[in-house]
């Protein structure tokens, strides 16, 4: 999608007085829902972002006394540039695709304003990949006080019916569960009168198109919609085109880039090196690491292999049940595990602030999951860092990432030649099962995911 050309740095004034900046403007998607071919403009008075020293707080947005007193009392004081551009368009009732990376306080940017925007008898929909990331978006919810409900696999249909029965405000949901609830009658969504897509991308990825556009369908049409996503692949473009009236585009980083304040390092290491690097890697640094695995498979087995480095590791992945799901994660955020073994699909609802590393140990299937992974680095303003592991046979791999990043990696060769790092035996050792240039057993492609 074209993005506009740079305006001249006038000003002009936004909602409540807030003051816009011309020069940092996005294109706008126009699109109906009944017709999938968008036609795309650019309305630079709509889609400028807000000046950081000219916000004014919160109380600059619109937001009533209420929200701002609790925000207060939590000392959240300042919104972030994507609560900052997209709260006033949501009060404003408009449809929103909003273009951010992970840990920019997506969730209060729909939370806040759908929060004084709540109706009568009638509830707002919000729609997400995984259960750990529905779970989060909830949890930040009733920090405000929100009457919630969330609705997700491998937890009880029946408490999920009592809440329902509360009335709640937001409901949060995976899509396979929401479909539970639909074809059960616990639920009637037509009494929602808005619509979230958080990490739409995601939801993409993981096959779930058929059944968002079937939930979608029976809503309302007078509803509002809103999107939002770390990357703006073509699927997305069409999906807002389709369901979305005249959304705005909120960008607040361009689509596919990764966090300003994330240093990233590509250690190319042959087939037989990969645990004596992620060995040394461990060693050298001291505080949390978040590593990556592509597979399940892979994730238990590196976890295991990681433990027999000496450290303290937890694992997150499709074979554990919800419980150690939470307790992996709580464990890792309390300190007593200092590393945390994940897949692409369960790390989505991770939220933790002082991840210092991230560790590619697979390259993901997808381009667009790199940028996902390291944002769980380098969070609410802090540094961060990413170190991706690559074989030489991967090297198309890691140029479809330096693509979609508009830059090459700062490639280090430099990796130990000790695959035996502190006696672990390489998985080569344990089995004469094919290997994937992963470093970890072969297996079937994998299916799409899912996740209720």
């Amino acid at each position: 999608m074209a993005v506009a050309p740079e305006a001249e740095s006038t000003k002009r004034p936004g909602p409540e007085g807030l003051s816009l900046s011309a020069g940092s403007c996005r294109t706008f998607v126009y699109g109906t829902r009944h017709n999938v071919r968008s036609r795309v403009e650019t309305l630079c008075s709509a889609i400028c972002m807000p000046e950081p020293q000219n916000m004014g707080g919160f109380a600059a947005l619109g937001l009533a006394p209420g929200l701002l007193t609790k925000l207060s009392r939590q000392g959240i004081t300042t919104p972030t540039p994507i609560q900052a551009a997209a709260i006033p368009l949501v009060l404003e009732g408009r449809d929103v695709v909003g273009l951010a990376q992970t840990g920019t306080g997506k969730t209060f940017a729909f939370g806040l304003p759908l929060a004084m925007r709540s109706q009568k008898g009638c509830f707002a929909l919000v729609l997400a990949p995984t259960r750990e990331l529905a779970e989060q978006i909830e949890a930040n919810l009733r920090k405000l006080d929100i009457r919630t409900a969330v609705l997700v696999g491998g937890a009880s249909m029946n408490r999920q019916v009592s809440a329902l029965r509360g009335r709640p405000e937001i409901v949060v949901a995976t899509p396979g569960r929401l479909l539970d609830h639909v074809e059960q009658r616990t639920i009637d969504l037509r009494r929602v009168h808005a619509v979230v897509l958080d990490e739409a991308d995601r939801m993409l990825d993981m096959g779930f198109a058929p059944t968002i556009k079937r939930i979608l369908g029976m809503t309302p049409r007078e509803r509002q919609t809103m999107l939002f996503s770390a990357t703006m692949p073509r699927a997305i473009a069409e999906l807002a085109a389709e369901f979305l009236i005249n959304p705005a585009r909120v960008e607040v980083a361009p689509a596919g880039t990764a966090a300003e304040l994330v240093s990233q390092k590509l250690l190319m290491v042959l087939h037989p090196e990969k645990q004596a690097a992620l060995g040394k890697i461990l060693d050298d640094h001291t505080g949390t690491v978040l590593v990556f695995a592509r597979t399940r498979h892979g994730a238990r087995k590196l976890a295991k292999v990681v433990r027999g480095f000496g450290h303290s590791a937890a694992e997150i992945h499709s074979d554990r049940t919800p419980p150690q799901r939470r307790a992996a994660l709580e464990g890792f955020k309390s300190g007593e595990h200092r590393i945390l073994v994940a897949t692409d699909i369960a790390a989505r609802g991770i939220d933790v602030h002082e991840i210092g590393l991230v560790v590619n140990y697979d390259l993901p299937d997808n381009p667009e999951d790199y940028i996902h992974r390291i944002g769980r680095t380098g969070r609410a303003g802090a540094t961060g860092k990413a170190i991706t592991l690559a074989t030489p046979e991967q090297k198309g791999g890691v140029r479809d990432i330096e693509r979609l990043l508009g830059k090459a990696f700062d490639a280090d060769h430099s990796a130990p030649r000790d695959p035996g790092h502190k006696g672990a035996a390489p998985f080569a050792q344990r089995s004469r099962r094919p290997q994937h240039a992963s470093g970890v057993h072969a297996h079937r492609p994998r299916k799409r995911a899912t996740v209720r």
